[in-house]
């Protein structure tokens, strides 16, 4: 059952009636169910589907793409080379039945060893015989979570296979709707109260949230995934990296920086002095793979330069990593029932529910009646002066209806309330942006919280407020 994806299934079942043959790339973060929507989409049928060997030696992945083509139904021995392996496919699509012939190859990163010249060889595939056939009935999809690969060796190739690509699907997290109906079709009891809390750990990765058990709460589902024994998601932090970069030191290296810095983000500096890391093109690749694969996101002040960019840690997942899991290091097997109000699960509630907004900003635009305006969504921060104070505000939307949304963002188990030096701290942002930006529209300030603000003295400064309910539109 595919839940959500819609749009994504009916552009990959389109590929089956398009004329011409179609070459698509599906890409996306680790467990984002890639392989399972194109597998229920096609329902299993394909005239061929292989998977590549995580970190397999060259003779490794040769060898099970021969077995994939046996199972498929042909009888070879194991190629030795990439070129000789796509000549043996060739062999089973000529062999096969009349009609459209679907092939599947799944983690086509993994398949690409040092000097195995895999790219090479699906060139040749593609663009001397798949497409020069008088059938015109060849779809192949490539699959990879490797997300920083496919961008660079399909997507922004300079080779021979530049242009080829007929269609390319970057599957999402799901969002808190699909989330909800997840949920639903799976009959767990859970309000959105508690599905927002799942989403700040799980993000929106089905594989995790695949795992719920019914009948438990949040808290003692998260610490039967997380912090018992045998939870199936114990060891996912080590796995996710390691899966997705050939040298994940390094990597790591960056997003624990970012996880341990400021909460407003990091400079490209900043990062360098804390992970003691080498400036240069590597440590460049590293940012922008990091980027790429929904990690971690880049931004610029409204009106500064890019050589001021901040980085912030993104994912949800890890996130919840640095600040729970790695924190208790497996000792308690209790431990989110244990710490549930404790400053430091309050703490990470404030961080991650920050990340779930910025992650639904379709959603905060639907709230505010300006889907179909034109808008501009970044963020904003200015360093404290002898002259004025540093503030920091982490979403705004510069509107082409002539107003700037300035957008505060707060978790509260309860009615949010604004109290004294809350509302000098929200002028002082205001009072900055009006003043040292330059954007000159009209500004609106907005709050986001979970259960909406008290209707106090100081409620009126609020233009609109947009509660947690409206984040699952």
């Amino acid at each position: 059952m595919i839940i959500g994806r819609e749009k994504e299934h009916r552009e990959l079942l389109s590929l089956l009636e398009k004329e011409e043959p179609q070459f698509c790339a599906v890409y996306g973060r680790r467990r984002v169910g890639k392989t399972y929507l194109i597998r229920e989409t096609f329902n299993y049928q394909f005239c061929f589907q292989h998977t590549g060997v995580a970190k397999g030696t060259l003779h490794q992945q040769l060898t099970a793409f021969r077995n994939s083509l046996m199972a498929a139904g042909m009888k070879c021995r194991i190629p030795q080379t990439w070129i000789e392996a796509f000549e043996l496919l060739k062999q089973l699509i000529i062999n096969a039945p009349a009609g459209k012939k679907v092939l599947f190859i799944d983690e086509l990163p993994w398949m690409d060893t040092p000097k195995g010249n895999l790219i090479g060889a699906l060139e040749s595939f593609w663009n001397g015989w798949a497409t020069a056939r008088r059938e015109k009935d060849i779809v192949l999809i490539v699959c990879g979570s490797a997300t920083s690969w496919i961008s660079k060796k399909l997507l922004k190739d300079k080779g021979g296979l530049r242009g080829r690509l007929t269609n390319r699907i970057k599957l999402m997290p799901f969002t808190l709707r699909e989330c909800e109906l997840f949920t639903k079709g799976t009959n767990l009891a859970l309000g959105r109260k508690d599905i927002l809390e799942l989403y700040m750990i799980l993000g929106g990765i089905p594989y995790y949230w695949s795992f719920l058990k019914k009948g438990l709460s949040v808290a003692q589902n998260i610490d039967q995934l997380f912090f018992s024994e045998n939870g199936q998601l114990r060891d996912e932090f080590e796995a996710l990296y390691a899966t997705l970069f050939k040298r994940p030191d390094n990597y790591l290296k960056v997003i624990k920086c970012l996880s341990e810095g400021k909460k407003s983000g990091m400079t490209r500096e900043d990062i360098l002095a804390a992970s003691n890391l080498s400036d240069g093109g590597t440590f460049s690749t590293i940012l922008e793979e990091l980027e790429e694969c929904g990690f971690i996101r880049r931004f610029t002040s409204a009106d500064t330069s890019e050589i001021n960019a901040l980085y912030q840690l993104i994912d949800n997942y890890t996130l919840f990593y640095y600040f729970c899991i790695n924190k208790n290091a497996f000792s308690d097997e209790h431990y989110w029932q244990n710490t549930n109000t404790s400053p430091s699960h309050n703490t990470w509630k404030g961080h991650a529910f920050e990340r779930a907004c910025l992650q639904h900003i379709s959603q905060i635009k639907i709230a505010l009646g300006i889907s179909g305006v034109q808008t501009n969504v970044c963020s904003w921060f200015t360093r404290g002066t002898t002259l004025h104070r540093g503030a920091q505000i982490d979403l705004i939307l510069q509107r082409a209806d002539g107003f700037t949304d300035i957008c505060e963002i707060k978790h509260s188990t309860n009615t949010y309330t604004i109290d004294h030096d809350y509302a000098k701290e929200l002028q002082n942002k205001l009072d900055a942006y009006q003043s040292l930006s330059k954007d000159k529209r009209t500004l609106h300030l907005v709050m986001i919280t979970t259960n909406g603000i008290a209707h106090n003295n100081y409620y009126n400064m609020v233009q609109k407020e947009i509660t947690m309910d409206e984040l699952f539109a």
